[in-house]
This record gives C-alpha cells, structure tokens and sequence, in this order.
C-alpha cells in the first residue's frame, strides 16, 4: 500500500508540482452520497484522498468538521462502513492513494490487528491518527508499518528541532505540517513562514511536506504549493458540502457538484504554484 503513496509523489514531482489532498467526512451526509463525492475526486484534481472517521469526540476539529462527523454518525456511519466506503472507491480506482484521518479510540474499539487487516483489505495506504503521539507507536504505528500501512504524523509551528526528530520517527507515507496553533478551519496563516517551515523539517527527513489548515481557495493553494510538497483542504470543501444541503441536512443534486467543483478549483491553483518547473 504504501508503494502506492510513493509512486504518486514521485510522480507528482517529475511533474514539477505539489500534490493536492482533498479530505471529506466518510457517511456525510450519508453513505452514497460520500461514495459518489469520493469517486469523482480524482477526476476533479485530487491527487490524495483522507478520508474521515466520524467520531463523536473531535477534539482537534473545527465546527464545520465536527458537525460533518455528527451527520454522518446520525446517518448511521461506523468505521466498518467507512472502511467499505474505500473498498467500494478501489472497485473503480486502483491508483489514488487513500488515507483515513480521525481518532484512536474508534480503532482500538474496533481491535487493532483486525482495523488494520480490513484497512489492509479495503486499500488503505495511510492513517493520520491525531491523539497518538509517538511515544505510543508500538499501540498502532509499529502494527501497520509491518501490515505495509503508513502512519503519517503531524508536525506544528510548536514542534520544534529537539521534538521534530521523535516526531518523524516511524512517520512515512509524507509530513502533515499543520501550519497553525489551533483547530481546523482557523484562518490562513502568514504563506511567507511557509517555505522555512517546510525547509526545516526537510533538513530532518526525506519525505514529502504537506501543509493544511487553513486552505480555502485556489489562491491560498498557489501560494502555500509554492514552497510545499503537497496542499491539504478540508474544511472548505466539507463547508461546500453542508452549504448544498437541504434545510433537514439531506444531500441534493448539487451535492457532489459543490465538491467537485471546489476540488477543481484548488487544482487549479496548485497547478499553478510552480509556473516555472511546469514549462
């Protein structure tokens, strides 16, 4: 699974540009509408998806996420039918990676072993597990290592160069760097910092460098690509999701269009980072 992450920014760098990553709450607002969002991603220029786990406690998440989360939950969304949700995406999709974002404790409900053997099974490249911190790798991080699953970390303005190294330890697949103190879908920090940001944790690992939080249009993703590997956008496109909703929270037939069309957008602008390694 995690030759598939690999080909892809290898890929994406031959090309000369970052990487776009889409994410969007698995079940929200319910399962095939998800499903149909999700298939059209790639399409519309996402290069990687995450894919949420609904969980009841968010605590890293902005509003827009957890109201996201608790659709879905509502909608009857398990992790076993987000795990689905990929499975049923690989049956017309084999190249686009695919990792799952969330919480520890719907895994460890779930058992560990067999969460990762179903991940395994459904095309799972990587996990972004935010409450996990490194020193308990040997709970998940060292288990989907040896079951070929990345376990990708997060990285803040705060984690400096005596932390950075225990950070990354065990981390592939890419560098999640969370460009601001605070929740998803704060504002968009200073793009001025991103470059040295990025440029030090490369002084400390071979990866690729993704920078979210705060992305929320074309333009914001020209200007962070331009120094980074990859964009992540999350809370903008699950904002354009809720804004397509009818007033009793249903999807509507502008549902995955309100995606789709934010996605190609940001494309666009990611696209656009680097003029010059294009040409």
């Amino acid at each position: 699974m995690t030759a598939r992450m690999e080909k892809r920014f290898a890929a994406l760098k031959a090309e000369g540009r970052p990487a776009l990553v889409t994410y969007f709450m698995g079940g929200d607002p319910d399962y095939e509408t998800s499903l149909a969002i999700m298939k059209a991603l790639p399409e519309a220029g996402s290069d990687v998806i995450e894919l949420g786990m609904p969980f009841s406690d968010p605590m890293a998440d902005g509003p827009a996420i957890q109201m996201a989360g608790h659709r879905a939950l509502i909608g009857g969304q398990t992790l076993k039918k987000t795990l689905k949700l990929a499975a049923d995406f690989r049956q017309t999709d084999k190249d686009t990676p695919i990792v799952l974002m969330g919480y520890y404790n719907p895994i460890y409900i779930y058992g560990v072993e067999t969460f990762l053997d179903d991940a395994n099974a459904a095309g799972i490249d990587g996990l972004i597990v935010v409450d996990l911190p490194p020193e308990m790798d040997d709970e998940l991080c060292i288990p989907a290592l040896r079951k070929g699953i990345s376990l990708i970390r997060l990285a803040t303005p705060t984690t400096n160069d005596k932390r950075l190294p225990k950070v990354l330890t065990n981390t592939s697949g890419f560098v999640y760097y969370v460009s601001m103190n605070g929740i998803t879908g704060s504002a968009l920090p200073d793009p001025s910092l991103i470059g040295a940001a990025v440029a030090r944790i490369k002084a400390h690992t071979d990866l690729p460098v993704c920078v979210g939080f705060g992305v929320k249009t074309a333009e914001h993703a020209r200007a962070i690509g331009a120094a980074a590997d990859g964009v992540v956008v999350g809370t903008a496109i699950v904002n354009r999701i809720a804004g397509s909703l009818s007033e009793d929270g249903k999807a509507t037939g502008k549902t995955v269009e309100a995606a789709t069309s934010l996605v190609r957008e940001l494309a666009g602008g990611v696209r656009a980072a680097r003029p010059v390694a294009a040409e």
